[in-house]
């Protein structure tokens, strides 16, 4: 807590003079503090240079040659540079003295007076107190990504990996035998179950207890091992055999570590959790970094601030300094200010700096990119944006329109790839490309101001004219009358949150931009109920209780994650409509005569695909220094299979043919096959017909990945207990496509089925049966339920920002 000080050999020479003037003192220089170690060669080093006495734990001694002392306890060891007499006689002796022990001491010295009290001096910065002294401050210091800077613990992280016991053992009314130890596997006579069915036996219990009825001292030793010899039976029916039990942990992490490292990872990853680093509190930093302050508040501390907290902090920050530390940090203050406001002026205010990159979502990303844009000050440039809207309230939309702007006025251009109402109202010049999508798309209708746009008669003018609209509902459904319910969800800024969510209903969760709905429903719901449900991995953000889970029977988060991550996968696969498609295949009368199984049509086995790819269809060339590049195959020209498979055919098509159909004409194809008719179906009532069955799911938008995610829900047979969780799901999608995803979205929840999605588009709001609005602002502002019901009770409430915005929508 002291202000940390340092000193010139000048100002220590004066202070001594003043402070110990016709004293008897003894000039010190530490060389150790409170360490263990072999001392021999230090003191050899001491006696070379021609210092004869030292001070070890507390006690001055003199030193001869081979002198012993305890290596294996803890010890301060100063060397006495000189006791003296002070007064200005011996100011020339003290000058040299105090010379000696800052070279000694690396910039560190003491000095004992006459009541044995020590007195700390350093040219370093220091506590005057403790003698505790640091290197000046360097920037890296500060940084969790240098090594310098990183938390020892964690190495920068802020998190750590700990056994979860719960994950080893998640049934404990399971018997050991039963398979309790889920992480061992299934019982067995491996050495590790028989050690454990002799330490189990050795307490006075048995393997067919259920777990939850042994002593947790033995259960502490089932996993930690212990340091007694254990007695198991020879397996060859030799002696008994006693070795030392190391326990189910280290007997888990030695294995995994066997492994190469990925699947050793996921293994780890199974049965461990994410736990905030002890040392660090999630800060990252090292302690020493904390001690540093301005203002009375560490780094840690001011990152831990929203921005809108922290531009407040610094412009409040000048008045609270002296002069010199106004002038000083004028310009760093101002740097600050202005990079912080442009954070603002995006509607990104309620981050934290803190805050890690991977829990962003894709437009707080891109809008934090745009800060920086604005930032620097650029002209002449070309700035392309794609849907900086995303995750964007209609409240802080006029906020982003304003920052394009001002990068157009000053002397730059701005491309938006958009579907915003307003964003395309704001626009100096609309390129409107269609008229359909797929093969039916790629003109350009228009290419003209926003005015001479709403002139023609494309789907987007339409849209924006009103000729097309999506109507608000007559009636809202009153659901089953069941609700799940959530009890004190804390995590993150939720102010302990109680929601209750009607079930057989559309439900739509809204607020301002970082109000807590991805806090609520992804981090906290989600996994809550993925736990219950498939023992998920993930675990939840802090809450009480959930009640109404026997209401539901499964929940499915449809997001917008790849459907596959190589050019292997495609809607068809994804689907399993590719199984049936070979199946036909197979049962052709040309397939039988050459004996030919479904595997022959599958373009990831060897047979039927070309080699040369491998099935692809494309050739990857690495390019130096450069992305790689993928050609069409050479010899199959991107159809993927040899010549034999493609001689196959099935009225009239191969099957390189079929998959190249887009799912429009895929419809008509397939029209008398329910199988797989059924499939494609749903992909077309989603608004997918324009994509092909073989597309590749790498070029396949995150909207449109989640489409063919809903589609294949589509084509199961519901139960109507499903709880379908969705977040943003109008991400990347036309007024026309939102159209479709309404429809779809309304089919799920007619058949009985619960539908949340976390959004921000007036469109999918306004067409809810229940919105739970949170805010009312983001980060700390926010975290609260500030209103439920339906749509007209959220609009006449009039709390929080959604409401306005859904009055106009429902006029």
């Amino acid at each position: 807590g002291n202000k940390m000080v340092r000193f010139t050999s000048g100002q220590i020479i004066g202070k001594i003079m003043n402070d110990f003037n016709d004293k008897k003192v003894v000039i010190l220089a530490p060389v150790v503090k409170g360490r263990k170690g072999h001392y021999r060669e230090l003191f050899r080093q001491i006696l070379r240079k021609g210092y004869l006495r030292a001070r070890i734990d507390g006690r001055i001694m003199e030193l001869t040659d081979g002198y012993k002392i305890d290596r294996y306890q803890r010890h301060d060891i100063e060397i006495v540079i000189d006791r003296m007499q002070v007064s200005p006689k011996s100011a020339h002796r003290l000058k040299d003295s105090v010379k000696q022990a800052l070279t000694a001491g690396k910039g560190i010295m003491m000095l004992l007076d006459e009541k044995e009290k020590i007195h700390y001096f350093s040219r370093n910065l220091m506590c005057p107190d403790t003698g505790i002294a640091y290197d000046d401050p360097e920037p890296n210091l500060f940084s969790f990504n240098s090594p310098y800077g990183a938390c020892p613990n964690c190495n920068g992280l802020g998190e750590i990996s700990e056994i979860d016991f719960d994950k080893i053992i998640p049934d404990k009314s399971k018997s050991i035998r039963k398979g309790a130890i889920e992480a061992l596997g299934k019982f067995n006579h491996s050495r590790i179950y028989r050690q454990i069915e002799s330490l189990v036996k050795k307490e006075g219990y048995s393997i067919d207890d259920p777990v939850k009825d042994l002593p947790e001292s033995l259960i502490h030793t089932l996993m930690n091992g212990t340091e007694e010899y254990i007695t198991i039976s020879s397996e060859i029916g030799l002696s008994d055999i006693a070795m030392p039990y190391e326990g189910i942990i280290e007997f888990l992490l030695r294995k995994y570590t066997e492994k190469p490292a990925a699947a050793s990872g996921r293994m780890l990853r199974g049965i461990s959790n994410k736990i905030t680093c002890p040392v660090c509190k999630g800060t990252r930093l090292k302690k020493q970094a904390g001690y540093f302050r301005i203002d009375g508040k560490n780094i840690a501390e001011l990152s831990s601030m929203n921005i809108v907290e922290l531009y407040r902090f610094f412009e409040q920050l000048p008045s609270r300094l002296e002069e010199k530390q106004r002038i000083i940090g004028h310009e760093v203050f101002k740097e600050i200010r202005e990079r912080l406001s442009f954070l603002i002026e995006v509607g990104l205010g309620y981050l934290q700096l803190s805050r890690p990159a991977r829990s962003l979502s894709g437009g707080e990303a891109q809008r934090i990119r745009l800060a920086t844009q604005i930032g620097s000050q650029l002209v002449g440039v070309l700035y392309i944006l794609d849907e900086p809207s995303i995750g964007l309230h209609q409240r802080d939309n006029d906020r982003l329109i304003g920052s394009l702007q001002r990068i157009r006025d000053a002397g730059n251009s701005v491309i938006v790839v958009e579907h915003d109402k307003e964003m395309i109202e704001s626009a100096d010049f609309v390129v409107d490309i269609g008229p359909g999508a797929g093969k039916h798309g790629g003109e350009i209708i228009t290419a003209a101001s926003p005015g001479e746009l709403l002139a023609e008669n494309s789907v987007t003018a339409q849209y924006l004219k009103g000729i097309k609209k999506i109507e608000v509902p007559e009636t809202r459904r009153k659901g089953s009358g069941k609700y799940l319910e959530l009890l004190g969800a804390s995590g993150h800024n939720l102010k302990e949150v109680n929601v209750k969510f009607p079930l057989g209903k559309f439900i739509c969760v809204t607020g301002v931009s970082g109000s807590g709905k991805s806090s609520l429903i992804n981090q906290t719901l989600y996994p809550v109920l993925s736990k219950h449900f498939y023992r998920g991995s993930k675990q939840p953000l802090p809450y009480l209780s959930v009640k109404g889970l026997k209401n539901i029977d499964k929940v499915i988060e449809i997001d917008q994650s790849p459907i596959g991550r190589t050019p292997r996968s495609n809607p068809s696969t994804y689907t399993g409509t590719f199984t049936e498609i070979r199946n036909i295949f197979a049962r052709l009368p040309e397939a039988k005569i050459r004996g030919y199984k479904p595997g022959r049509f599958s373009f990831n086995i060897k047979g039927g695909r070309c080699e040369t790819c491998k099935g692809a269809g494309l050739r990857v060339i690495e390019m130096n220094f450069l992305p790689d590049v993928y050609v069409h195959c050479e010899t199959c020209r991107g159809k993927r299979y040899n010549r034999e498979t493609l001689e196959v055919k099935f009225k009239g098509k191969s099957i390189s043919d079929v998959l190249d159909m887009t799912i429009d004409e895929a419809v008509v194809f397939f029209k008398d096959i329910p199988s797989i008719y059924q499939k494609i179906k749903t992909m077309q009532d989603v608004g997918l017909g324009y994509i092909t069955l073989g597309q590749q799911s790498t070029t396949l938008s995150g909207g449109e990945a989640q489409r063919v995610k809903l589609a294949k829900e589509l084509s199961k047979k519901s139960t109507g207990l499903t709880f379908y969780i969705l977040d943003e799901p109008t991400t990347g999608l036309h007024f026309e496509d939102i159209r479709h995803l309404l429809e779809v979205l309304n089919r799920l929840v007619d058949q009985g089925n619960t539908v949340l999605v976390i959004e921000h588009n007036m469109d999918i709001i306004k067409m809810a049966d229940y919105i739970i609005d949170m805010g009312p602002e983001g980060g700390e502002g926010g975290g609260r339920i500030i209103a439920t019901g339906t749509p007209e009770q959220i609009a006449k409430n009039n709390k929080g920002f959604t409401a306005g915005y859904l009055k106009n929508e429902l006029k």
